[in-house]
């Protein structure tokens, strides 16, 4: 143990002694209370705020991950080409341990980088939001939109008729003979299934459209403060002339008007709002409605006199309160590490049998792989026939092992958004990037490197 600290202490004081090391501690030191002052957002207090958040979290993760590969690339190579290591292998030190050390160098060094920049976003955001100059509403709804952690329950569709329903037009063409021949069957039933996805969210005129949400918890289910917001995004059939629609949402436990109660219990709000489509749009409603089992009701009706067409609503979404921002915060903290911990064992790993140019051209290609790493499978995804079992059996395996830098991997849009990282997602990611692929990275690269020749001898 004691030569692997040794070893760990030579490596954070070699990578602090690099100059990239130097450069980005000084631009992260520079630009990051800089940018707190000069970007502005959309001239709110919540623009300002994202928006300041999402590059300087953006800044730190892309600086901190091109650090990490240059320290991790060189570190080894480095030894190994000025023959530093010659004076460690003689000594009774295991190949594995000079491994460790190394990593554990890098990983320290992460640690305290990415605690001090995350410490000064974190802390310019605060001040920011303090001495602004915005009005109490604008504050206001950065306390419920920003300042917080909301989690999410999407409205869920009846897939099983949505696929039967595909499947029965399906037959219908097949026996008209109506299906179209320059497409697979396979494509033919995909795009059916969209249309009938698309039917179950029409909402025509005259009529409504309802949502039944089981499960919700509030963090402070005591205060009578708390909002539950919805989310949507509205999009007609038809082109309207304003391109607003108009309707009248009631949240609250449906239940009763169904049961047809002389007393309301649980209160039930109403709500109407004329709304620009294809874009999202969000609304509060008092957390009174939530019923004591969880329950929320939600119902959209589209007014005939007001929209003459048939409405489609998208991504119909519940938000509540369940953390914090700084909980939230460190979560993200928390991804970015990930990230860092995973190119630090490929970086390593590579040395052993790479020289710096090489690895650190791989560990980049991997890590901008990452950074596209879903529209590249989803991209594949519609590959047929024999292309797509080749691509199955040999690329889409080799995909698998680039971790996922984007989507639901980005962990900027979970803060701006003001969106809960789920603890279970972040061990889920943890466990698959670190555990498993980036393990198995670094056992490869300690077994390379106990069978690496380092010297010959010379008689």
């Amino acid at each position: 143990m004691h030569s692997v600290w040794a070893i760990t202490k030579n490596t954070l004081a070699q990578a602090l002694r690099m100059k990239v090391a130097g450069a980005v501690i000084v631009l992260l030191a520079v630009l990051l209370p800089l940018m707190s002052v000069v970007m502005q957002g959309d001239g709110t207090l919540l623009g300002k705020l994202q928006t300041f958040v999402s590059y300087g979290l953006g800044l730190v993760n892309l600086l901190l991950c091109l650090l990490t590969i240059a320290v991790a690339a060189f570190t080894l190579s480095n030894d190994l080409k000025r023959r530093h290591l010659y004076l460690v292998v003689t000594k009774p030190v295991a190949r594995y341990q000079v491994i460790v050390g190394k990593l554990l160098g890098i990983l320290l060094l992460n640690v305290v980088l990415l605690g001090v920049f995350g410490g000064v976003i974190y802390g310019c955001t605060w001040v920011v939001y303090r001495y602004a100059d915005a009005a109490d509403p604008q504050r206001q709804r950065v306390a419920v939109e920003f300042f917080t952690a909301r989690s999410g329950l999407k409205a869920q569709y009846d897939q099983e008729a949505v696929r039967k329903s595909a499947e029965q037009r399906f037959k219908e063409l097949q026996q008209s003979n109506q299906l179209p021949r320059d497409m697979s069957q396979v494509r033919i039933l995909s795009e059916l299934m969209g249309q009938e996805r698309m039917v179950a969210k029409a909402c025509p005129p005259g009529q409504a459209k309802r949502w039944d949400f089981d499960g919700i918890r509030l963090a402070a289910a005591n205060d009578p403060n708390a909002l539950i917001f919805i989310r949507y995004k509205l999009e007609a059939t038809a082109v309207l002339a304003d391109n607003r629609i108009y309707g009248m949402w009631r949240i609250g436990d449906l239940r009763q008007l169904d049961a047809g109660v002389e007393q309301i219990v649980t209160p039930i709000f109403q709500s109407e709002r004329d709304d620009v489509t294809r874009t999202y749009h969000e609304f509060a409603v008092p957390a009174q409605a939530l019923a004591e089992d969880g329950y929320l009701g939600v119902a959209f009706f589209n007014n005939p006199s007001l929209n003459p067409t048939t409405v489609i609503l998208e991504d119909v979404e519940v938000l509540f309160q369940s953390g914090t921002f700084t909980g939230n915060f460190l979560r993200a903290l928390a991804m970015i590490y990930v990230r860092l911990a995973f190119l630090t064992a490929l970086g390593v790993s590579l040395t052993t049998w790479l020289s710096f140019p090489v690895a650190i051209l791989v560990c980049l290609a991997v890590f901008f792989a990452g950074l596209t790493n879903t529209f590249i499978l989803e991209s594949f995804d519609g590959i047929e026939n024999v292309t797509g079992m080749i691509y199955n059996f040999t690329l889409r395996p080799l995909l698998w092992m680039i971790p996922k830098f984007d989507g639901l991997y980005n962990p900027s849009t979970y803060v701006i958004n003001g969106r809960l990282i789920e603890g279970v997602f972040l061990l889920t990611s943890a466990l698959i990037t670190v555990g498993i692929k980036g393990l198995a990275v670094a056992l490869f690269g300690m077994w390379v490197f106990s069978r690496r020749e380092i010297a010959k001898a010379v008689v």
